[in-house]
């Protein structure tokens, strides 16, 4: 559904920078630059052929759709902090908000400024990231929150209308009805309908999101490329891309895991309702939490680099 990764990267590792202490020669950054755009365009292309073809997909217009986020920004790269990109007078990055020309026509992102403004945000998903990271992951929700989204819908009322139930109205409601629910995602819990909320086994609010946050739940999973872009242009171009690739993937589980039919588009279902099925999902949910985890602590560097006031998160 989405190509494979392409092109050269930057380093995964940003622990060891400090302001201004990499200096990259033109040739390597914009070899960094084509090779992000390359991977974006790559990832984007289905997307983007659909989007002129008036085509919709139920799955992957998802990341572009709920997280509004487009193709054109997601293929413009940043270096993230502590780089200084040299002979970049004339480069596109000279003209974004949050970076400084020197007078030698180098250019680096200004962290001084982007703290100034963003600075609230920076430490809310510091202490978010920190939060999650320090929790076990539960593993056994199942992909139940697709479920209680339709709970006592009929089939014209549900959110992908076109694309048919598996079992019916009847016995997808049978379903919820036979599982306990815990759902910790603010997020995914507040597109319950009003019959399934108090089948959950917590309610989940906006302000309880740094409690309740785990790394097993894969809508938090998928949200970690929503902070690399919220916090652009201070994260990495490779970074917010791996990050998009894993949203994709772990949406992809998501639907085949959901009470919709979605054999037309390729995606055979993982069958939740039964022990094979829920054996399936958790192998894959722990493989892809592993990966989400590795991605939190890169961003967590960033987060780290740009701003150390004290911790927020609930002790």
């Amino acid at each position: 559904m989405y190509a494979s990764r392409t092109g050269c990267r930057q380093p995964a590792t940003y622990a060891g920078r400090v302001r201004g202490s990499e200096q990259w020669e033109r040739a390597v950054w914009e070899g960094y630059a084509r090779a992000h755009q390359i991977r974006a365009d790559a990832l984007t292309s289905a997307h983007r052929e659909r989007r002129v073809q008036g085509r919709a997909h139920p799955v992957a217009d998802f990341l572009f759709v709920y997280y509004n986020h487009s193709p054109a920004k997601l293929r413009r790269w940043h270096p993230g902090p502590g780089v200084r990109l040299l002979d970049a007078a004339d480069s596109p990055q000279a003209g974004w908000r949050h970076y400084r020309t020197l007078e030698d026509g180098t250019v680096e992102f200004d962290v001084d400024s982007f703290v100034e403004q963003r600075g609230s945000t920076v430490r809310f998903v510091r202490d978010l990231l920190d939060a999650t990271l320090s929790r076990p992951p539960f593993t056994g929700c199942f992909g139940l929150h697709e479920w209680a989204m339709v709970y006592r819908l009929d089939q014209d009322e549900v959110r992908h209308d076109r694309w048919p139930l598996r079992l019916g109205s009847e016995g997808t409601d049978q379903v919820v009805e036979a599982h306990q629910i815990r759902c910790s995602h603010f997020d995914a819990f507040r597109f319950f309908t009003p019959e399934a909320v108090s089948r959950n086994t917590i309610a989940p609010t906006r302000d309880t999101q740094l409690t309740f946050e785990q790394p097993g739940c894969l809508h938090a999973g998928m949200d970690v490329y929503k902070w690399c872009f919220k916090l652009a242009p201070a994260v990495p171009g490779d970074l917010t891309l791996d990050a998009f690739e894993l949203a994709a993937e772990i949406r992809t589980l998501d639907m085949q895991a959901s009470p919709y039919d979605l054999t037309d588009l390729g995606l055979e279902p993982i069958r939740i309702e039964t022990p094979e099925g829920k054996r399936q999902y958790a192998e894959a949910q722990r493989g892809l939490t592993g990966r989400a985890n590795a991605l939190r602590r890169r961003l967590l560097e960033i987060c780290e680099m740009l701003d150390r006031e004290p911790s927020r998160k609930p002790r």
